[in-house]
């Protein structure tokens, strides 16, 4: 399957990303990815080793005459994002992806292309597959469960890896290298409510809210796009004085994409119904005009519902009030690099069946005293309604070192290559690099990648021509560093 992609130069690089489109990777679900790239090493003599969470490390000698270079890590993560279209059918467990190419442009139909970071893999495996690239020692380190957890990277053996220098490849703007990012931790909400039997003079009703265009919950958050969950508590604010009764909400899916879509179930008196729907008809007109530049197909539709029980009023009342008083969205720009992103939180999956409430959410800040503040303020506002907050897989930011001798080797590598300079950029997403840094204090980072747009969405694409220019300047700076440092 995905044959076109063999039609793609590099040709070395887009093989390998064409094994990863036909073998399903999402997170949690990486064993038979790295089953076939153990036997792909095995098969070309490179020896390869699992620290005890699973990553795993492939390893290629240096290239003769240059053993004493410093050892490079080429890192990226083997899971990824699984977010299909409304409607679709695709497993993301079973079934390979179907990509198509379009305009320049690689995507995948109703589904997540996993560019994000199968590139990165693809061009790591392109490096050891290179029999004519000059280096010194070389690992590949494959970390799993990034995009649900950062478990991988948090459970990386210590004293396993034995470069100098770590290559993130697991950017997505052309011409950048990023040498800074945010940190976060996923604050889980939980609460249990009792129900109670409808009434003869209720109705069930369901509510949904759709057509969002999402994206990365970090690279995305500051560019206004709805928000399911933040527009479904908007939507239920608007029915307050007419007393809904919820039944059920299920919004979102991951806590690292922003929320597409969103169904909630509730119950209002018959008496209701009929100004409830002439209510939700004007706002659904007033959001269509709030996001026309960002998300111009968003819907919202009202119609018949079923059930049996539901939660009291005032219980439905805090619920939706704490809901739509949570911090959502950008909380702060930062000071200290203009244009970027401080501290953020993407409501990203809200569940709510049979009395039990869940809230998962992802704080993202370049400061990590921003993250607890943020986690210890969702505490304080849902312990109101008695639910319990917990803060999980935390990971660190990675402070911007500029002076490092790594960024500038690859600047001047870089300038030459393409005949420009490269931005250097911190970025407001959770890069392995912080936490692997923390691991490694000595190692020298850099991240830089593709063009890839869309990610954590179905709309997810990589620009082809892209990918050349990424492989060109991998490869170069790859024989760079293989050479003594200029003094």
């Amino acid at each position: 399957m995905n044959e076109h992609i063999d039609t793609l130069e590099p040709a070395i690089l887009w093989r390998h990303f064409r094994t990863l489109c036909n073998i399903p990777r999402p997170s949690g679900h990486e064993a038979a990815l790295v089953a076939q790239l153990i036997a792909w090493a095995e098969s070309r003599g490179l020896s390869h080793d699992r620290d005890n969470f699973g990553n795993l490390r492939l390893r290629k000698p240096a290239t003769v005459g240059h053993e004493q270079a410093p050892g490079i890590v080429l890192q990226g993560h083997l899971d990824m994002v699984a977010q299909a279209a409304s409607g679709s059918a695709h497993d993301f467990t079973r079934d390979s992806l179907d990509t198509y190419l379009e305009d320049g442009w690689l995507k995948a139909r109703g589904t997540t292309l996993g560019a994000d970071n199968g590139l990165g893999v693809a061009a790591a495996l392109a490096v050891l597959e290179d029999d004519e690239l000059v280096h010194g020692p070389l690992e590949a380190l494959f970390t799993l469960e990034e995009e649900t957890s950062m478990g991988g990277a948090l459970n990386l053996a210590e004293g396993w890896l034995e470069g100098r220098y770590l290559l993130n490849l697991d950017s997505e703007d052309r011409g950048q290298v990023y040498i800074g990012c945010a940190g976060g931790a996923d604050i889980n909400v939980s609460a249990a409510f009792a129900t109670s039997s409808l009434r003869e003079d209720e109705a069930a009703l369901e509510l949904t809210i759709g057509g969002l265009i999402g994206g990365h919950s970090g690279l995305d958050i500051h560019r206004g796009r709805g928000n399911a969950n933040r527009l479904m508590s908007r939507a239920l604010v608007e029915l307050a004085e007419f007393s809904p009764r919820l039944v059920s909400w299920s919004g979102g899916t991951l806590r690292n994409a922003l929320p597409r879509e969103a169904q909630a179930s509730l119950v209002l008196f018959d008496e209701h119904v009929s100004i409830a729907r002439q209510r939700l008809a004007a706002f659904e007109a007033q959001i269509r005009d709030e996001l026309r530049d960002t998300d111009p197909d968003v819907t919202l539709t009202l119609g018949r519902g079923n059930a049996e029980s539901a939660l009291s009023v005032t219980d439905s009342r805090q619920l939706i009030a704490v809901l739509d008083a949570a911090p959502y969205g950008v909380e702060r720009m930062s000071a200290a690099v203009e244009g970027v992103v401080e501290t953020s939180n993407n409501l990203g999956v809200v569940q709510l069946r049979e009395g039990r409430f869940h809230l998962c959410a992802l704080v993202r800040s370049l400061r990590d005293d921003a993250v607890i503040m943020m986690e210890q303020r969702i505490r304080g506002l849902f312990a109101l309604i008695g639910a319990t907050t917990v803060a999980e897989n935390a990971y660190p930011g990675w402070k911007p070192v500029p002076e490092a001798a790594l960024l500038a080797r690859f600047c001047s590598l870089h300038e030459t290559v393409t005949g420009r300079a490269p931005e250097i950029k911190v970025i407001h997403a959770g890069l392995e690099c912080g936490i692997l840094g923390a691991k490694y204090p000595a190692l020298e980072m850099i991240s830089f990648g593709p063009l890839i747009r869309g990610a954590h969405s179905p709309s997810e694409r990589v620009e082809v021509e892209s990918v050349g220019e990424f492989w060109q300047v991998l490869k170069g700076l790859i024989t760079e560093l293989a050479a003594p440092a200029s003094v």
